[in-house]
C-alpha cells in the first residue's frame, strides 16, 4: 500500500459516515415489528409528491425500464407517463406493498438486516429510493447492492425531504442539516466506487398547497432533494439524461416576458406572473448604499414563478438556500432579481 492511498484511506475514516455511533436509532427495536403497521399516508405534501413524480419521470430515460423500488411503500411515485417495463418493490409492511398498484412484484427484505439485495447483477435499468435513506444503518452496503443489480449506465435515483420518523432514523441524519444530507448522500455513491459523479437536484420554498393542513401557518411546500448517479460503465454516446422538469410554476414565453417588461413602468405588474407590484423602501443604509432612490417596487407573489423557480435556479448555480423576486427600480426603468433567503423576507419593507 502506498503512503498516498494509505493517507486517502485515513481521510475517508474521519467523515461522518463512519463514526462508530453514526447509525444509532433512538427506537433499536426490529424494524421488521415497526414496519408492519400499517401507514398508509402520504410523507410529503401534494406539491411535493408532485415534484417527485416529476424527478422520476424526468430523470428515467430509457425504453420500457425495470425499475426496483428500494424500501418501498404503498405509492412508488413513478409518474403514469413513464411506461414502465417492470416495476419491482422491496420493503417490509406487505399490506402496503399489496396497495402498490405500479408494481408487478414485491418482496418482503429488510435491507438493515441483510443489506443484500436478492436481485442478479445488472438487471435493473433504475433504483429509486424515496424518503426511506435516513433509515439506512448499512447505507454503503445497500449503495453497492443498487451499483451491482444496476446495468451499466442504469440510474440510481435518492430522493429525500426534510420529515422522518426520529426514532427510527439514525443520528448521522438526525444530527444533520439539510445541505450537510446531501453531501452525506454524495458520499454514499463515493464511497461505493461504482458510480459516476453525482447530480444533484432541489425544490424548496414554493408556497404550501392551499388544501393542506399547514397552509394557513406560512409554511412553505416540503423541500425536495434529490441525489442520483449512473452506474460507471454507461455507453457515452447514449443520450444524456435531461434536467428535471417541474409541471409547477411554468414561465411565460420570452416575448411576453420581454413585452411585460418594457410596459411595467407604467403597469407597475410583474413580468413574470403579471400580479401588481409592491412599493418597497430601500433601506437607509449609508455604510452599503447601493440605489439613489427612495423606493423600489417588488413582486411579493409567493406564486410567481419567476420566484418559485429562483430556489432550483440559486442552488444549482450558486449553492446557496435562497431565491429572488423581480424588483423594478422606477428610476432606470428596469428589472433585476432581488435575492429573499425565506418567504418573508423584505416584507417589513413594504410601503401601505
Amino acid at each position: 500500500m502506498t503512503k498516498l492511498s494509505s493517507l486517502a484511506e485515513q481521510v475517508s475514516a474521519l467523515s461522518p459516515i463512519y463514526f462508530h455511533d453514526s447509525y444509532e436509532r433512538i427506537n433499536e427495536t426490529d424494524d421488521a415489528f415497526f414496519y408492519k403497521t400499517d401507514r398508509f399516508v402520504n410523507h410529503l405534501d401534494s406539491l411535493a409528491l408532485q415534484t417527485v413524480e416529476d424527478v422520476i419521470g424526468s430523470l428515467i430515460i430509457e425504453e420500457k425500464p425495470v425499475i426496483l423500488d428500494l424500501m418501498a411503500g404503498w405509492d412508488s411515485h413513478v409518474p403514469s407517463w413513464l411506461k414502465p417495463g417492470k416495476v419491482i418493490g422491496l420493503g417490509l409492511n406487505e399490506n402496503e406493498l399489496k396497495s402498490n398498484k405500479i408494481l408487478d412484484k414485491y418482496i418482503l427484505h429488510d435491507v438493515n438486516r441483510n443489506p443484500s439485495l436478492p436481485f442478479p447483477d445488472a438487471g435493473f435499468d433504475a433504483v429509486i429510493n424515496t424518503v426511506s435513506v435516513d433509515y439506512m444503518t448499512r447505507p454503503v452496503e445497500v449503495f453497492k447492492e443498487a451499483g451491482r443489480i444496476l446495468k451499466p449506465g442504469g440510474l440510481f435515483l435518492v430522493v429525500f425531504s426534510n420529515r422522518m420518523f426520529p426514532e427510527k432514523a439514525v443520528k448521522l441524519w438526525r444530527n444533520s442539516s439539510e445541505d450537510e444530507r446531501v453531501i452525506i448522500v454524495e458520499e454514499f455513491f463515493k464511497e461505493t466506487g461504482l458510480f459516476e459523479r453525482p447530480s444533484l437536484f432541489v425544490s424548496k420554498g414554493k408556497p404550501r398547497p392551499a388544501d393542506d393542513k399547514y397552509a394557513s401557518e406560512g409554511i412553505p411546500s416540503d423541500p425536495v432533494y434529490a441525489v442520483y448517479a449512473e452506474r460507471m460503465g454507461g455507453n457515452p454516446l447514449r443520450e444524456k439524461r435531461p434536467n428535471v422538469k417541474i409541471r409547477f410554476g411554468a414561465l411565460p414565453s420570452e416575448e411576453v416576458i420581454e413585452a411585460r417588461k418594457k410596459a411595467v413602468k407604467n403597469t407597475l405588474c410583474c413580468p413574470y406572473c403579471g400580479e401588481k407590484m409592491s412599493k418597497w423602501k430601500v433601506p437607509d443604509n449609508p455604510f452599503c448604499q447601493t440605489w439613489d432612490n427612495d423606493f423600489m417596487y417588488i413582486c411579493f407573489n409567493d406564486m410567481c414563478s419567476y420566484y418559485i423557480r429562483g430556489w432550483d435556479v440559486m442552488y444549482r448555480d450558486t449553492n446557496q438556500g435562497m431565491s429572488y423576486r423581480c424588483m423594478f427600480n422606477p428610476v432606470n426603468g428596469c428589472c433585476s432579481p432581488m435575492p429573499v433567503p425565506t418567504p418573508f423576507a423584505l416584507r417589513e419593507g413594504i410601503i401601505p
